[in-house]
């Protein structure tokens, strides 16, 4: 340990009584006669703290001039049709461009920060934020040509895996009202689904690009972790945060995540992953393969155990299997393959997610290297310690704030033990990718349920996102890049559509691939893309 000084001075407002009330906090007794020390060593430190505290921030600069914000307001219901919409805004380059999303319309999932453009979060538990950066995505998108016309509603603090729970309201299934567009990235989803947008950033924490862009019936990618810089987003857990491009095709899949992958510097997530200048030209790869629609020398296998979740719908298994056949008949080959610790997934997935969702928003994920936005943790902190808070709250928030106390408390190993296990669950899935180039699984257990009604219960809001993330959420603790794709619809089992003509919900599948290998994942995705017309299938 190492002070500068052992001598407060004057004035200092660190007196025995403080260091008392620090001592109770950590049901630690001092020795009398070192109760003084200790209070000068406590009192040198909070000069030091005040002294650290009263330096200017160093935030990232964002160039206002080249990026002007434009039209920066709420919408109203008529060009909100499916509550997707969260905040809109207009900005793109001001200096000629001939980049690679010139042209290409986006809009960023709610805790994405654009600066000067409010972040929602899709919650009232904190309010009133406004970022003062852009994250780094937003920096690259806007630098590549792209259009930011707004911010997407994300489910409540992303911790919605259907989309009824953000503080704007529900967010509609684009095939059909009455439907869980899927969480926590509903609106992006939604927007691109229906063309309101060409092209979203999603964020992913346990399925949250690859479930609404199942239930909307487009593409999400949850790229290898760190591929993609997090700078500058509202973090739920740091190790299993992840962004992730949301479009209509694999193409342009590809072409937004070659616009913004790679390090920035700041992010410690992202510092495995090359410089901008050196990730994969993805897009330029995909459009010189030759024979796009053959796969022939690829080796594909099905996880056999997410074949096997309990609530898993039949006809989403036939679906899922009829779009493997269709890999054979482009010319891969496709097998069965036991990983038994898959389904052990949702359960380190869980050890993580809500003790170290818990201790991120009550510390700001300590132990990180990049830019944290302490102005937005202070308000989590002043929001927990507001009893009127609370009931603001959705049910799983209130939840994790619950589960992480407790695992504190009883299971103190808690997280230590489920990240060791998350390397095993890693390690399992590179010895089956040693043999085959991609795995595929089923993306959900079954098509988008209905709403639970606007007085449900919490175990009524809870119960109808049962089992949903049992083939996604393994894939944020072992940082495997995976696709997800639509392959088919199916009619609903419960809702407002049932026995309606016409109405239909989109199935998906994912296709998972061997660490910075996006540029494979996307080659075989792109294949069944251009080999069948999912609506049809």
């Amino acid at each position: 340990m190492s002070v500068f000084s052992v001598d407060p001075k004057a004035g200092n407002p660190v007196t025995s009584a403080v260091l008392d009330e620090v001592c109770k906090s950590l049901r630690v007794k001092l020795k009398d006669e070192e109760h003084e020390d200790y209070r000068k060593l406590l009192a040198v430190f909070d000069e030091s703290a005040r002294d650290l505290m009263d330096m200017e921030d160093y935030v990232p600069t964002t160039d206002l001039a080249r990026f002007p914000r434009n039209d920066v307001r709420q919408t109203d219901a008529s060009e909100n049709t499916h509550g997707a919409w969260a905040w809109r805004c207009s900005i793109k380059d001001t200096q000629p461009d001939t980049g690679i999303l010139v042209g290409k319309t986006v809009c960023l999932k709610d805790m994405i920060s654009v600066k000067d453009v409010p972040m929602l979060m899709g919650t009232e538990f904190v309010s009133g934020y406004t970022p003062n950066m852009d994250a780094t995505v937003v920096t690259r998108i806007l630098e590549a040509g792209g259009h930011i016309t707004g911010k997407a509603v994300c489910e409540n603090l992303c911790h919605s895996a259907t989309s009824h729970s953000s503080s704007t309201g529900t967010v509609e299934n684009p095939h059909a009202k009455g439907y869980s567009a899927g969480g926590s990235s509903s609106g992006s989803g939604v927007l691109v689904s229906l063309g309101e947008v060409d092209m979203s950033i999603g964020a992913d924490q346990g399925g949250s690009v690859r479930i609404p862009a199942t239930n909307c019936g487009v593409v999400g990618l949850k790229p290898t972790f760190g591929l993609i810089p997090y700078t500058g987003c509202g973090s739920n857990e740091p190790t299993n945060d992840h962004l992730g491009p949301m479009t209509r095709t694999v193409l342009d899949n590809a072409l937004l995540l070659q616009a913004i992958a790679g390090t920035d510097n700041i992010d410690d997530r992202s510092f495995a992953a090359p410089h901008p200048s050196n990730i994969p030209k993805y897009y330029d790869i995909l459009q010189t393969v030759n024979e796009p629609k053959r796969l022939f020398g690829i080796k594909i296998g099905i996880i056999t155990e997410s074949l096997e979740v309990p609530v898993l719908d039949p006809r989403v298994i036939d679906c899922f299997l009829a779009a493997a056949e269709g890999f054979r008949k482009l010319g891969a080959t496709v097998e069965e393959v036991s990983i038994p610790i898959h389904k052990k997934g949702s359960t380190i997935w869980t050890g993580v997610s809500k003790t170290g969702g818990y201790l991120t928003k009550l510390h700001g994920g300590a132990g990180r290297r990049g830019h944290v936005m302490h102005e937005l943790n202070s308000l989590f902190t002043e929001a927990l310690h507001d009893p009127a808070n609370w009931d603001k709250a959705y049910v799983a928030t209130k939840n994790i704030y619950l589960n992480g106390a407790y695992a504190e408390e009883r299971y103190p190993a808690l997280l230590a033990k489920a990240t060791n296990l998350s390397r095993k669950l890693r390690d399992a899935y590179d010895t089956a990718l040693q043999t085959y180039d991609v795995l595929i699984t089923p993306t959900l257990p079954y098509v988008a349920t209905s709403h639970p009604a606007g007085d449900a219960t919490p175990l009524e809001q809870i119960r109808k996102q049962v089992g949903l993330t049992s083939n996604t959420c393994q894939f944020n603790q072992t940082g495997h890049p995976v696709l997800a794709m639509p392959i088919g619809m199916l009619t609903p089992l419960e809702g407002p559509g049932v026995g309606k003509e016409g109405v239909r919900l989109p199935v998906g599948m994912q296709v998972i691939g061997r660490c910075w290998e996006e540029a494979m994942v996307l080659r075989v995705g792109y294949a069944w893309e251009l080999g069948y017309e999912w609506k049809k299938m």
